[in-house]
């Protein structure tokens, strides 16, 4: 016989054992409008109630069954269920109830006839003592759950300074003695200067850095965010006699991050500024080059003149990379991908890389030397960006430099290996790739060091020295342009970074060579504000035998435009005070629908719509001109 809801009691659930059914009824007609009732009168049905049922509060049992006295049916119970329990006995057996005490636990014995009142308001508070119980097991045991899944230290303290609860695990500290003890040793004296302070403004915060052992370093910073406060529990007891809960928050991750977005910042604002100071320099650069090269195809110089003249030309050619180095620095850009012959970029790179290795910022005297392997006349192209494998081939030997405390040689060589890489672009060669090796004989590296240094920011120089982004940079830029990097090193001898680049077909080597040699004579529409190197662009282009318009501005140009003799090209500045690049581009455009547009500049922050070429980076090469133009006039790049 029972009553219950299929969905679950809404009210305390209590069960009856007794082998009298007319006892049972009784029970339910005095108890049912107050409780859900469950009620039998075998005492092993009893218990398998009881653990069907496990919201059970109250068991009102008979002493006297067959089979199962009550208290011997309290004790089984009380294996399983934590229900309160009431025994009713018709006998005065003063042993029963003292058995049922000890081994049944019960709260109360009701002889039997009951007053009906008493034995209501009985079994109301054993039910209601219950219900009590079981939600202060459940809060405890959220509590507990929370303390433990929460990743913070949580320490609770009585007013002076005693933990009371503590989710820090550590088999020697337990939840008594002072706080203190649950804290690293070197946060305890901020902990307790927070613990003084709280008792007067109720609540405090620290940022707190703590030194911890490291495999890599030797040693690393951990950051705790320590916040403390006065519970509000009592509320009438002032704030320097109340419990006090500390928090302690792992935040090295957080700090971290904000370090980095900090240096990001700093890095976008020096770009900023860079491009500014590039664009002009730049265009200083650009005409000082360009007229040195005319020059030199115009004036039979002597020798001495001609090493002059040289030698200047190579000047404004490392102040050009060195721009550029600046301009990667502050804000990379995406790799333009073209052959480039080594046998040509390394011996011009030498004054450059040499002049680097010089500079040193402390350590030994000794001079650091440069070595190039000799690369013969076929040596095959590698695709790539020019400019960024140099920046690559730069950031590699400064840093080979730094590695060799007391000088050195440093050495830098290329030679051809097998390729690995399946997927290339219809440029490249899938058998052979070539291998640049930068080599140095400096202090190498840990295993545990060598598996960080391509991480952002991650650095082994001293403050000052170094970022942490010039091998990051590196493994960026060949990671966009189908190469990678190999690292060998060995403590105390020395470290060899090996580029990986994919080989240039020869077919298409020779079809650049068909296209230079196939070059036809254009109109071309030169733009730029400044005087010299409009003079210098202008000069490359008549010497290749193009019909040439200079002009400063873009109202000049419109004055020289004939529709019925178009221009083909039109090679334009981006940054201009009137209108820039993009807007002359516009304007030209909607005249001459079919001009082909060569965009030019000492710096660019975005790429332009207009134009399927790139700007070409200022100062350039006549060579340099001479290959853009081709590009951009291939019928392909229509």
């Amino acid at each position: 016989m029972s009553v219950w809801s299929a969905k679950g009691p809404s009210r305390p659930r209590i069960l009856l054992v007794d082998d009298e059914e007319e006892i049972l009824v009784a029970l339910e007609d005095l108890l049912e409008d107050q409780y859900e009732i469950l009620a039998t009168t075998d005492p092993f049905r009893a218990l398998d109630l009881l653990r069907a049922h496990p919201d059970v509060t109250t068991i009102i049992s008979d002493q006297r069954m067959p089979g199962l006295t009550g208290d011997q049916l309290l004790m089984k119970a009380r294996a399983f269920s934590d229900a309160r329990s009431i025994l009713l006995t018709g006998y005065a057996d003063l042993d029963a109830v003292v058995s049922a005490l000890n081994l049944g636990q019960v709260q109360a014995y009701v002889h039997k006839p009951w007053d009906s009142d008493a034995l209501r308001s009985l079994v109301g508070e054993v039910t209601q003592h219950c219900v009590a119980q079981r939600a202060l097991q459940t809060e405890q045991a959220l509590l507990r759950g929370l303390m433990d899944a929460l990743p913070i230290g949580l320490v609770f303290s009585d007013a002076q300074g005693r933990c009371i609860r503590s989710n820090i695990l550590d088999e020697t500290v337990q939840n008594v003695g002072d706080e203190l003890l649950h804290f690293p040793e070197t946060l305890r004296e901020d902990v307790r200067q927070m613990r003084e302070d709280v008792r007067q403004s109720g609540q405090e915060e620290r940022l707190i850095a703590e030194s911890v052992p490291d495999e890599e370093s030797g040693t690393t910073q951990r950051w705790h965010e320590l916040t403390r406060l006065a519970l509000a529990w009592p509320e009438k007891v002032p704030l320097s006699e109340r419990w006090q809960v500390s928090m302690d928050r792992d935040v090295t991750r957080r700090v971290m991050m904000e370090s980095r977005l900090r240096q990001a910042d700093k890095l976008q604002s020096l770009g900023t500024l860079a491009g500014g100071i590039a664009h002009d320099f730049n265009n200083l650069l650009a005409a000082i080059s360009g007229s040195l090269e005319l020059l030199e195809d115009m004036v039979d110089l002597d020798e001495t003149s001609g090493a002059l003249v040289k030698n200047a030309m190579e000047s404004a050619q490392r102040g050009a990379v060195l721009t550029r180095r600046l301009l990667q620095f502050g804000r990379p850009r995406e790799a333009r991908l073209a052959p480039v012959r080594l046998q040509d970029l390394l011996p011009g790179l030498e004054a450059l890389l040499v002049q680097s290795l010089k500079r040193r910022t402390g350590g030994g005297d000794a001079a650091c030397v440069l070595s190039l392997g000799e690369l013969a006349a076929d040596f095959p192209a590698v695709w790539s960006d020019q400019d960024q494998l140099e920046m690559a081939l730069l950031n590699l030997c400064v840093n080979a430099r730094d590695a060799m405390s007391q000088g050195g040689t440093v050495r830098v060589s290329a030679r051809l290996v097998g390729q690995k890489f399946d997927t290339l672009p219809p440029e490249c060669c899938l058998e052979q790739a070539v291998a640049i090796d930068v080599i140095d004989e400096g202090e190498g590296m840990s295993p545990e060091v060598m598996k960080r240094i391509f991480d952002p920011f991650f650095t082994t120089k001293d403050v000052g020295r170094g970022t942490g982004l010039g091998l990051s940079s590196v493994y960026g830029f060949l990671s966009r342009s189908y190469g990678e990097i190999v690292v060998d090193s060995t403590p105390g001898i020395g470290t060899c970074m090996t580029l990986i680049l994919p080989v240039v077909r020869a077919e298409v080597m020779a079809e650049q060579k068909e296209q230079d040699q196939a070059a036809v004579s254009l109109r071309v529409l030169v733009i730029d504000d400044e005087a010299p190197v409009r003079m210098v662009t202008a000069g490359f282009l008549r010497h290749d035998g193009h019909n040439v318009s200079a002009v400063s501005c873009l109202a000049e140009a419109l004055t020289v435009v004939d529709e019925s003799e178009p221009f083909d090209l039109a090679v334009i500045d981006m940054r201009m005070p009137d209108h820039d690049g993009p807007a002359c581009a516009v304007a030209l455009t909607k005249r001459l629908p079919d001009l082909k547009v060569l965009f030019i500049s000492g710096h660019t922050d975005t790429v332009p719509t207009q134009g399927s070429e790139e700007p070409l980076a200022k100062p350039f090469t006549h060579k340099g001109l001479q290959s853009a133009i081709q590009r951009l006039m291939q019928p392909s790049s229509a």
